[in-house]
């Protein structure tokens, strides 16, 4: 069966035609509003940690009466000015003269200053180090102002940062000091700035990385071009609709669901583009008529596309199950992601390739010959291996995961320090480090415990023994005067806040762990109080994430389990190919274990990774055995199970292989950013894409299925009718 195709569109073939244009003029269309909307997402983040706990928390509790006092919807939140060196009571005074200024400082080239996010009913203050090497300056922001946007609309905290340091560097230099813009504020401040480059290096490097993968997949200088701004189609819509969703509250966007965004999206899609390219490749060798090579790719296709993608979706859905909006949001952000990845690749991918035609594959391009070309080459060669001695290759393939498993124990995931957030060191860090050693490292950021006025006694004097606890004071209704009389002791509605300075910064983990003792002894004393500030936060997140890992889990293995037993009719193929993508994802985190803590010197990690890596490992990785298994269920059908498993590994192995480089090229690009949450979720998924695509899919589940046979299809009729 040979012959060329018609370069024309026939009659029968202009109805096809006709709707493939009218689709991919509605995809601009559609990208045309989303787009513009997308460049936006930036400036509706939120990057602090205490605007995401649940309002059952206590920090949140706390944070709720902390807010009164102030007598404004607002709550402190401090950006710290650090002066090293020589000192004395003269330069002191200037240290606090020039501060006082500061709010005059222009954002941005906007009308906004600095003195417009100021926490009301607070001062500007600088006190020296016990040491005499060192001037703290406090500038208490207020947390809720410095949550919006600029008149450009550009965030507030980076533009306020930037300006300070701009502003004190040349004073402390001319007055032989180091300066350094460091605290809640300035930590905060550089985060945003790191995340501020998600619009530009992370899309940008995400692109070309793709751009080159699949120039060598296919081999050919236009087609890569197709995938990839279907992919960008797919971003943009989603990005719009999320932005949309951020700006009328419905949904909290921080950073880090973003750049996971962006590199899902356009991964996703990718890998979608490639499972659909390469089979209508295969059916252009049997059919005459790209229209009907296009009709027979799309049915093979689009069940395990809509299958993997439902699953992912569904399984990031389980993350609004979290106690914390930023996790909790950003399931309904990556399920808009993937849904946008599916519906575009389903809908615009297919249009464009049918309006190109066959010449979009030059110079590879395919031709009416009846060639099963895809039965050839190295997969065959694999397959035949397996094919030999299949219970050989699942025990060997088996047991060196189970190897790379048993390092997962030594995994450090009980949480980290802002100031070990980062890969690099900027300012914020570098000052913050230095403070420490002049200063206690709570002093300028208490935590605060919020009493019954009539137990402000008892409770300074329960607490000021509990670890860590270097200072304990009341707050005050007024500054204090040098030579001057103290001023009473503020009380609202029959409260008063308790200052308690710790000697650990206040945002690591080792402050965390001195609250639950702060707590005790506070409800001892007062069985009302609150303990809140941002080590509690720290805590209360912490927590949080402990319990949504208990949770969560569970739930996403329910549903991965009944979306795959629905697609292939089949209990036991089901859990087995669960069984095997979850000793794949152990296996990753011994490999993460080991690589954290001995190559990279991470100082610990996130404890919402597991769960990050669970998602994104299981979900993800089970979609390689759902274009592996659907195909395979399908040539059982035909030639029996056994025949089938070798014919569907050798059919989807190039094709797969590639979606999963794609894949976690997309993920390992996340290490760009100078962020260590975001660079081991790059890396976690990069290597557990690859582990599954290399070891699960293409050795481990074949074998498998080859040496159990027809019974892997229990209870559907397959399992008597297959070989």
């Amino acid at each position: 069966m040979a012959g060329k195709s018609k370069s024309s569109v026939t009659v029968k073939n202009r109805k096809p035609f006709a709707i493939a244009m009218l689709v991919v003029i509605a995809w601009f269309i559609i990208t045309g509003v989303f787009g513009p909307l997308f460049g936006k997402l930036t400036s509706v983040q939120e990057n602090n940690n205490s605007s995401f706990l649940p309002k059952g928390a206590e920090a949140t509790k706390a944070s709720d009466v902390i807010q009164t006092f102030s007598g404004k919807d607002s709550f402190n939140f401090p950006a710290l000015v650090l002066f090293e060196g020589e000192i004395n009571p003269q330069l002191i005074s200037k240290v606090n003269e020039h501060l006082t200024k500061v709010g005059d400082l222009t954002l941005d080239g906007t009308s906004a200053k600095i003195s417009d996010y100021l926490a009301p009913g607070q001062q500007i203050t600088a006190f020296p180090s016990a040491d005499g090497k060192a001037i703290l300056g406090n500038i208490p922001l207020d947390g809720n102002a410095i949550a919006k946007v600029l008149p450009n609309d550009k965030p507030v905290l980076p533009a306020i940062v930037e300006e300070l340091r701009a502003d004190v560097a040349p004073f402390a230099k001319a007055n032989s000091l180091d300066s350094y813009v460091t605290g809640p504020g300035g930590l905060l401040g550089d985060l945003f700035e790191a995340f501020g480059e998600i619009d530009s290096k992370l899309l940008l490097s995400t692109l070309v990385v793709v751009a080159l993968i699949l120039i060598v997949v296919y081999r050919s200088p236009i087609l890569w071009i197709i995938p990839l701004l279907s992919s960008l189609f797919a971003l943009s819509t989603a990005g719009g609709i999320v932005y949309l969703l951020a700006k009328n509250n419905i949904i909290d966007v921080d950073g880090q669901s973003q750049g996971i965004l962006s590199v899902l999206v356009i991964g996703a899609a990718t890998d979608y583009a490639l499972l659909l390219i390469a089979r209508y490749r295969e059916e252009l060798h049997l059919f005459e008529s790209r229209f009907d090579a296009m009709r027979a790719a799309y049915k093979g296709v689009w069940e395990p596309i809509l299958a993997s993608g439902s699953t992912v979706s569904i399984s990031l859905l389980t993350l609004l199950f979290s106690q914390l909006t930023n996790t909790a949001s950003l399931g309904p952000i990556g399920a808009i992601g993937i849904v946008c990845s599916m519906i575009t690749i389903l809908t615009l991918l297919p249009a464009l390739l049918l309006l190109f035609g066959r010449w979009i594959f030059w110079p590879r391009r395919p031709e009416f010959d009846g060639d099963d070309h895809v039965m050839s080459g190295t997969w065959s060669k694999v397959g035949n291996v397996i094919e030999k001695n299949p219970r050989r290759a699942w025990i060997i393939s088996g047991i060196f995961l189970l190897l790379l498993a048993s390092a997962a124990p030594t995994l450090k995931a009980d949480g980290i320090g802002t100031i070990d957030s980062f890969t690099g060191n900027p300012e914020s860090v570098v000052g913050q480090k230095l403070l420490e050693t002049h200063f206690p490292g709570g002093e300028g950021d208490p935590t605060q415990i919020v009493v019954a006025a009539d137990k402000i006694e008892a409770v300074t004097a329960a607490v000021r023994n509990a670890p860590g606890v270097t200072d304990v004071s009341p707050l005050l209704d007024g500054f204090v005067v040098p030579g001057q009389p103290l001023p009473k002791v503020k009380i609202i509605d029959n409260k008063a806040i308790i200052n308690v300075t710790l000697n650990k910064a206040p945002d690591s983990v080792e402050a965390g762990d001195d609250i639950p003792k702060i707590r005790e002894l506070a409800h001892a004393a007062d069985a009302t109080s609150l303990v809140g500030g941002t080590s509690a936060v720290y805590f209360d997140v912490r927590t949080a994430n402990d319990r949504d890992n208990r949770t969560i889990i569970p739930i996403i293995l329910f549903v991965i389990t009944l979306i795959l037993g629905v697609l292939l009719r089949s209990i036991f193929s089901a859990v087995l190919l669960l069984a095997t993508v979850v000793l794949s994802f152990f296996a990753t985190l011994g490999v993460c274990a080991l690589v954290f803590n001995h190559i990279f010197g991470f100082a610990g990690g996130d404890n919402s990774f597991p769960l990050f890596a669970f998602i994104f490992l299981v979900a993800l990785g089970i979609d390689y055995n759902i274009f592996l298994m659907t195909r395979v269920r399908e040539e059982s059908q035909k030639i029996g199970t056994r025949p089938g498993v070798i014919k569907g590994l050798t059919v989807t192995g190039a094709v797969i292989t590639s979606a999963g480089i794609v894949l976690a090229a997309t993920f390992a690009v996340l290490g760009l950013l100078p962020l260590v949450p975001l660079a081991q979720i790059g890396f976690a998924v990069a290597f557990g894409v690859l582990l599954d695509t290399i070891i699960v899919r293409s050795i481990l589940v074949p074998a498998l299925v080859h040496d159990i046979g027809p019974k892997i299809w229990w209870p559907s009729r397959l399992q008597r009718e297959g070989k």
